[in-house]
């Protein structure tokens, strides 16, 4: 986890030290979680860009939070967001992993829209290809929350992290249609408060197993 050598001379300070995670089993969406989904849930949709099949975007980490607690009412499981360690270990290809620089490809062009592609606007998910897990859009889109306080990185291995003890960002990850490509790396970093709504940031979910 963390700055590795494919990631060449793009990594920044908060991307190390470069460190091993190992995380019990857990699933992850395939997608980011759509306008659709969101609406089937909560009865509105917020997004700035409208589009059934577009990614959920305007909505904080506290909406999500509503959105989660409401999801698990409704379907009698435990989803949740994924913690930092698990988002990057989903996005890198887990044990399939082919040590790319984005999520599924050495050029973003295939697997992501960003700045240089994505007419500045979100697009449907799973129009880019997949990574080698099958997972798509964890190269640009939208930027996703995880579960985690921002912090920086420990020095040793660890098991399931959870992140910083506090905060008052939590973190972000995947790049956006907004970004260049150095934000979409499957390293790239980023936060913001939990109250925060941007149409360029969104969420995808994960389930423990």
């Amino acid at each position: 986890m963390g700055c590795s050598g494919e990631q060449g001379s793009d990594c920044v300070s908060d991307e190390s030290p470069l460190h091993s995670v190992t995380v019990s089993n857990f699933s992850i969406g395939k997608y980011e979680v759509t306008q659709a989904q969101w609406k089937l849930i909560m009865g509105s949709n917020p997004s700035d860009f409208k589009g059934d099949n577009l990614p959920i975007e305007m909505v904080s980490w506290t909406d999500v939070q509503e959105f989660i607690s409401r999801l698990n009412a409704a379907t009698g499981k435990q989803y949740r967001l994924p913690t930092e360690a698990e988002w990057e270990y989903a996005a890198r290809g887990g044990n399939k992993s082919q040590s790319y620089k984005y999520s599924g490809s050495h050029n973003l062009n295939n697997v992501g829209w960003f700045d240089d592609n994505s007419s500045s606007q979100t697009h449907p998910v799973g129009t880019k290809l997949a990574n080698e897990l099958g997972i798509h859009d964890m190269s640009g889109n939208v930027w996703e929350w995880c579960s985690d306080w921002y912090g920086t990185y420990p020095s040793s291995g660890l098991r399931d992290p959870m992140g910083a003890s506090v905060g008052s960002s939590r973190v972000i990850r995947s790049g956006s249609w907004f970004n260049i490509a150095s934000y979409c790396r499957v390293s790239a970093r980023s936060y913001y408060t939990p109250d925060s709504r941007y149409s360029s940031l969104g969420f995808r979910l994960a389930l423990p197993l």
